[in-house]
């Protein structure tokens, strides 16, 4: 047993050894292989770097020669522009010697010349002298004194005939004036035949049913409400059939108040919301269709190079009245008049056609300065670059500055002819108008007044305070104040009722 057990021993030990050494012999061989495999690697990574770096080499060496050879081909055509350029140098040399000596030649020929000229005219002076003495010596006077008797004979003839000249043209002008005027202004009156519109202050909106009124009315009135709060406009639903009336003095407010609407109306949809949102769209659309209007008016008048704040200006004239003439079309027609009235006095028809579109721009500008509108309007000329012969001519044509062009005379009678024609204005629309923008900017110049609209023909003044600037108990005070003001410095017919909105709006959004 014992033995069994020290050969198991030994055997195990013997395995254990032949183990080991099998181990290592096939260890190394593996390190063997690996090493090889990793030299056969490297050495054919440095085989493809040497490569790479042999056509790097070639690259290098090819682009060098490029760059070597296309400096080389530039020398070479600079050198042959050189020589060409000495050659024609050379030729040009050549040619100033042989044209030097040709000058010289004619120069010393010239020399001779003048020699013998000058030789001649000193013989002819001398002659001369010799004749005016004997004159002289027959006449018994001196040349000067002779020149003075004939210059003084030539002058009384010449201030004879002048003067008979000038009296008889100044007789025919007296005689032919007159009538030459008459013809002149009755020809253009005739050439420019316009209509003449008189505008109001109210509009009829045209509707498809009666039932549409109770749905512009809207529950409790509050859609009529929130339309003439948005427009300022005093919005009639009576028993007219299949009509609503705008009423307002302001054309531009009564012309949004329809086009809103319209559009409302043909949309179905109409809520307080929704009208705020269409009357703020149809707003702008006004103000692209007043640019549109005054590019339009340029183009038909063929009047270039005016800036664009003016051509707002002309647009804006559309919605103005004069009046209760069109303010546009009254323009248009003094320009027409200038136009033609220039042609038949030989002026400058182009420059008398854009004074005359642009003399009343006055009348509308977006701020309204206390400045007589001729001024203001010549102010606005200037401001935008217009030229100082037609900047004279706006702020003259009422006298308010002194006429120093020839222009300012005839925008102001084409002026005169335009508004005095039968019809073509009416006082009373434009006292009226009148009244209501002073009403409007009287209660518009208190603090915390939003926007302020005159309805109801004058009797009903709406003012709409900011909430968070006005209180209750201070809106109470304004009303008063304002009617207070309004009763002490204008005058008006019946009362006027003051009505002052507050309202409190809780606006979020959900992001």
């Amino acid at each position: 047993m014992v033995y069994t057990i020290i050969a198991a021993g030994i055997a195990l030990l013997g395995g254990i050894i032949v183990s080991y050494l099998l181990f290592s012999f096939v260890l190394r061989k593996k390190r063997q292989s690996i090493i090889r495999a990793a030299e056969t690697e490297a050495e054919v990574i440095r085989k493809e770097k040497i490569l790479q770096a042999k056509d790097k080499f070639l690259q290098l060496k090819s682009e060098s020669e490029k760059v070597f050879n296309e400096k080389n081909n530039r020398m070479v055509q600079f050198e042959m522009r050189l020589k060409q350029k000495e050659t024609a140098l050379s030729q040009k040399q050549e040619e100033y010697q042989r044209t030097k000596k040709e000058v010289d030649a004619i120069r010393s020929n010239l020399t001779g010349q003048i020699e013998i000229v000058e030789k001649r005219t000193e013989e002819l002076d001398r002659l001369h002298r010799l004749q005016v003495e004997k004159l002289e010596t027959l006449s018994g006077i001196s040349v000067d004194e002779a020149k003075n008797q004939l210059i003084e004979n030539l002058k009384a003839e010449a201030k004879t005939a002048a003067m008979s000249y000038i009296n008889e043209t100044m007789d025919e002008a007296k005689m032919t004036a007159n009538k030459e005027a008459k013809r002149i202004v009755v020809q253009t009156i005739q050439r420019v035949a316009t209509e003449s519109a008189i505008e109001n202050s109210v509009t009829v909106f045209h509707i498809e049913s009666d039932e549409i009124k109770g749905r512009i009315i809207g529950r409790e009135g509050r859609n009529i409400r929130a339309l003439e709060a948005a427009t300022g406009v005093e919005i009639i639903v009576d028993d007219t059939p299949e009509a609503i009336i705008l009423s307002a003095f302001d054309p531009v407010r009564r012309e949004i108040a329809r086009l809103a609407l319209h559009q409302l109306v043909t949309d179905g949809r109409i809520h307080p919301a929704r009208i705020e949102e269409v009357v703020a769209k149809v707003q702008k659309q006004i103000e692209e269709e007043i640019v549109e209007v005054g590019k339009r008016t340029t183009i038909d008048l063929g009047i270039h190079g005016l800036h664009p704040e003016i051509i707002r200006l002309i647009g804006k004239m559309k919605y103005r009245s004069s009046y209760g003439q069109n303010l546009l079309q009254h323009s248009r027609e003094v320009a027409n008049l200038c136009s033609i009235m220039a042609s038949e006095l030989g002026l400058n028809a182009k420059l008398a056609k854009r004074a005359g579109l642009l003399h009343d721009i006055g009348k509308v500008p977006d701020d309204e300065p206390e400045l007589p509108h001729a001024i203001l309007g010549m102010k606005l000329a200037e401001k935008y670059k217009e030229k100082p012969e037609i900047c004279n001519a706006i702020g003259s044509h009422h006298d308010e500055v002194e006429m120093t062009t020839l222009l300012a005379p005839l925008v102001q009678v084409c002026d005169a002819i335009s508004g005095a024609r039968p019809g073509a204005r009416r006082e009373v629309v434009e006292s009226y108008i009148k009244r209501l923008k002073e009403m409007e900017d009287l209660a518009l110049s208190y603090p915390g007044v939003l926007k302020t609209f005159a309805i109801q023909a004058g009797r009903e003044l709406r003012v709409i305070v900011g909430s968070e600037k006005v209180t209750d108990q201070e809106a109470e005070k304004l009303s008063y104040d304002i009617a207070q003001k309004i009763q002490d410095e204008m005058t008006y017919p019946g009362q006027v009722k003051i009505t002052v909105i507050r309202e409190t709006r809780a606006i979020s959004f959900a992001k």
